[in-house]
C-alpha cells in the first residue's frame, strides 16, 4: 500500500504541483483531500467558461484522486465510460496547463483520446464500451505474459444499461479485470428499468448474493466515493485479488457545487454559468433549435394521432422530448443507453399498429446500424428515425460528429431518408413522415438553429423525393440538402453583393432522389456544386455524380462536405469552414468557378 503520510508541509496550492500521476503518491490523506477540492474547484473555474460536460466530472474527483493514487497509469490501463467523467483525470495527468482549451479547436478534448495522452488507454464517447476494451487488453496482457498490468475499467451506472456491458460480462470468466462501477442513479436523466433499481438494493442484499456474484465476478461494496481514505484502502485490497471483480462506488453528480447537485439533468453540461451563484448564462435569445422545434412538433403531432410513440435511449432531455413526456407519459419509452433496443423495440411497435418516433443522435444510431436494416428496413416497418445532432456536432468533437448517417442510411432499401433545411421544413417533414406508412422515414437535422423565423403553426405534407427550387441563376448551380442549405444561403447573399448569382436548389431527399430536378440543374447550368453537413464518401455528391454518370451528363461536378477523415472539436461554424463547405469556403468556391 503506497505510503499515507509525508513529512512535507501542505502545500498553499497542491495541484500547481501536480503534473503527472506520480505526484500524487506519497501525500498524505489531508492531502489528497486538499487536492480533491483544489481539482473540484479547478474544473468549475474552467467548465463555467468553457463549457463542458460538469457534473459527471464533479462527481468522480475522489474515485480520480484514488485510483491514481493506488494504481499506476500509464502501465495500469483505465478507462473511462463514458468518458465525459474524465475530466479529474485529464488534470492530473498532465493538462492542467492547457485545460482552458478544453472542447475549443485545437485544444483538449472533453472525452478521452489516446492520439492527446498515454495516460488515455481507450478512446470512449459511447457509453458500455469500457468492459470489452479491459477485458481485451487484459487478455492482450495475459497472451504477452505481462503479469505486472492492471486493467480497470471506470462504468457508470448508465452505462451499465447498454447491452454491451453484459455481453462483456458473459466473456469475463478468469479474467484479472477490476470493473469499477461509479453509480451516481443518472446519465442525464433519471435511469430507467431494472438495472437502476437493482443497483439501489444491493446495499439491503450484502455483498455475496447477487447479480454479479452470480456471473463469477467477485463484488465489494456499495462504498462512499467521496470518502478518499476508504477508496484508497478498498482499491488496495481489491487490486490483489485475482479474477473478475467489481466495485460498486456511490458518488453525486455534480459534487460540491450545490446548483449543479440540485438540477442534474441541466447540469449535466450546462454551457456557460456563472462561477459563484450558478446561474446560466443564457445565449442571445433567439428562435428554437431545431432539436427543440422537433420536440415540440412531436407533441403536436401526437395530440391529433394516438398512435403516434416516441421512443428514446436515455435522451429524453438531449432529443428535447420533455413536453411529450408531460403531455404523454404513457406514450414516451426511455429505453437506457441502448440504442439497438431502441431500434427493434420500435420495430416492435410498428408491427403492433403505432407510428413510433425513434429519437437518437445520429453519432448513436450508428451502434443500430443491423437492427435498421433487419429488424425495420427487411419489414418496411413505418418506423420514424428522427436523426438529431445530424452532421457536425461541434465541441464534442470525432466521436460525435454525426456525419455518416446519410451515407449509411441511404444505402439501405425501403428507406426514405429527408433533411429538412430550415424550421418550417422541419415541421412538414415530420407531418409528413407520420403519414407515411409504406416503409420507414428517416428525417435527419442539425444541433443548430436555423434561419431564425418562426414556423407556421399549419402543416404542409411534402411530397416524397421532391425537392425545391429556391433560387434561378446563372451558370453555376449550388445543390444541397438539409442545414448546408443555409450556409449556402449565406454565401449567396455575399455573392449578390458581387452581382453573381448561383442558382440554389434544396432537395430536401438523398432517398429516392428527385431526378427530375436534377435533370433540370444539369441541363440549365454549366457548373453543379454540391453542399452536404455529412461525410462525402458514399453521401449526396456521391448520389448526384451517379445519377450524372447514368444519364450521361458532361457538366462539371464539385462535392462540398466533411472530408473523408474523423473530425476533431471546435466550434461548428469553425468546422464547416475547415471542412471546406462554409459560407467563406463555399463563396471562396463559386468565385473560383466563375473565373475559370
Amino acid at each position: 500500500m503506497p505510503a499515507m503520510q509525508n513529512n512535507n508541509p501542505i502545500s498553499q496550492n497542491l495541484l500547481d504541483n501536480i503534473k503527472s500521476p506520480d505526484d500524487i503518491k506519497n501525500l498524505s490523506v489531508e492531502q489528497l483531500l486538499r487536492l480533491s477540492d483544489e481539482i473540484r474547484s479547478f474544473i468549475l473555474d474552467v467548465v463555467s467558461v468553457h463549457p463542458g460536460h460538469l457534473g459527471a466530472s464533479l462527481g468522480v474527483v475522489e474515485l480520480t484522486v484514488a485510483l491514481h493514487h493506488v494504481f499506476n497509469a500509464p502501465c495500469d490501463k483505465i478507462v473511462w465510460d463514458v468518458g465525459h467523467q474524465a475530466y479529474s483525470h485529464k488534470i492530473l495527468t498532465g493538462r492542467k496547463e492547457r485545460f482552458h482549451t478544453l472542447r475549443q479547436r485545437g485544444g483538449v478534448s472533453g472525452f478521452p483520446s489516446p492520439e492527446e495522452s498515454e495516460y488515455d488507454a481507450f478512446a470512449t464517447g459511447h457509453a458500455s464500451t469500457s468492459i470489452s476494451a479491459v477485458l481485451g487488453m487484459a487478455k492482450a496482457a495475459e497472451l504477452a505474459g505481462d503479469a505486472n498490468r492492471n486493467h480497470i475499467a471506470v462504468i457508470g451506472d448508465g452505462g451499465l444499461t447498454g447491452g454491451m456491458a453484459f455481453e462483456a460480462f458473459n466473456n469475463i470468466a478468469g479474467s484479472n479485470v477490476l470493473i469499477v462501477l461509479n453509480d451516481n442513479g443518472i446519465a442525464i436523466d433519471k435511469n430507467t428499468g431494472i438495472i437502476g433499481d437493482y443497483l439501489k438494493k444491493l446495499p439491503l442484499e450484502g455483498d455475496r448474493v447477487n447479480l454479479f456474484e452470480n456471473m463469477g465476478i467477485r463484488y465489494f461494496g456499495p462504498v462512499d466515493g467521496h470518502d478518499v481514505k476508504g477508496l484508497i484502502t478498498i482499491l488496495n485490497k481489491v487490486k490483489t485479488i485475482e479474477g473478475p471483480k467489481l466495485l460498486h462506488v456511490i458518488t453525486t453528480k455534480g459534487k460540491g457545487f450545490k446548483k449543479a447537485e440540485q438540477d442534474q439533468t441541466r447540469f449535466h453540461a450546462p454551457g456557460r454559468f456563472d462561477r459563484q451563484t450558478g446561474e446560466i448564462i443564457n445565449k442571445k435569445p433567439g428562435t428554437a433549435s431545431f432539436p427543440e422545434i422537433a420536440g415540440q412538433t412531436l407533441v403536436a403531432l401526437a395530440a391529433n394521432n394516438s398512435k403516434i410513440v416516441a421512443v428514446t435511449p436515455a435522451m429524453i432531455t438531449g432529443s428535447s422530448l420533455q413536453d411529450f413526456q408531460k403531455q404523454f407519459p404513457r406514450r414516451i419509452f426511455d429505453t437506457g443507453i441502448a440504442e439497438q433496443h431502441a431500434v427493434t423495440f420500435s420495430a416492435g411497435l410498428a408491427a403492433s399498429g403505432y407510428k413510433p418516433f425513434c429519437a437518437v443522435y445520429s453519432t448513436f444510431l450508428q451502434r443500430a446500424y443491423d437492427q435498421v436494416i433487419h429488424d425495420v428496413a427487411l419489414q418496411k416497418l413505418p418506423v420514424v428515425f428522427a436523426i438529431d445532432r445530424a452532421g457536425l456536432a461541434g465541441e464534442d468533437g470525432a466521436t460525435h460528429q454525426g456525419v455518416f448517417d446519410l451515407a449509411f442510411m441511404r444505402s439501405i432499401p425501403n428507406m426514405v431518408v429527408s433533411a429538412p433545411m430550415d424550421e418550417q421544413d422541419l415541421r412538414n417533414m415530420l407531418y409528413t413522415a407520420s403519414r407515411y406508412n409504406k416503409a420507414p422515414f428517416a428525417v435527419r437535422y442539425s444541433k443548430n438553429r436555423g434561419m431564425d423565423k418562426l414556423p407556421e403553426k399549419d402543416f404542409e405534407e411534402i411530397p416524397v423525393g421532391k425537392g425545391r427550387k429556391l433560387e434561378a441563376g446563372e451558370n453555376i448551380a449550388l445543390v444541397t440538402l438539409g442545414y448546408a442549405g443555409i450556409l449556402a444561403r449565406k454565401a449567396i447573399g455575399e455573392l449578390k453583393k458581387e452581382n453573381m448569382f448561383p442558382a440554389h436548389y434544396d432537395m430536401r431527399f438523398l432517398k429516392p432522389l428527385d431526378e427530375e430536378m436534377l435533370a433540370e440543374v444539369f441541363s440549365r447550368y454549366r457548373d453543379i456544386v454540391t453542399i452536404e453537413d455529412g461525410t462525402v464518401k458514399g453521401g449526396f455528391g456521391d448520389a448526384v455524380l451517379a445519377f450524372k454518370q447514368k444519364h450521361g451528363f458532361n457538366n462539371r461536378v464539385s462535392i462540398l462536405g466533411v472530408p473523408d477523415r474523423f473530425i476533431a472539436h471546435g466550434t461548428r461554424a469553425e468546422l464547416y469552414e475547415a471542412c471546406g463547405y462554409g459560407p467563406v469556403a463555399i463563396y471562396n468556391k463559386i468565385k473560383e468557378l466563375a473565373g475559370s
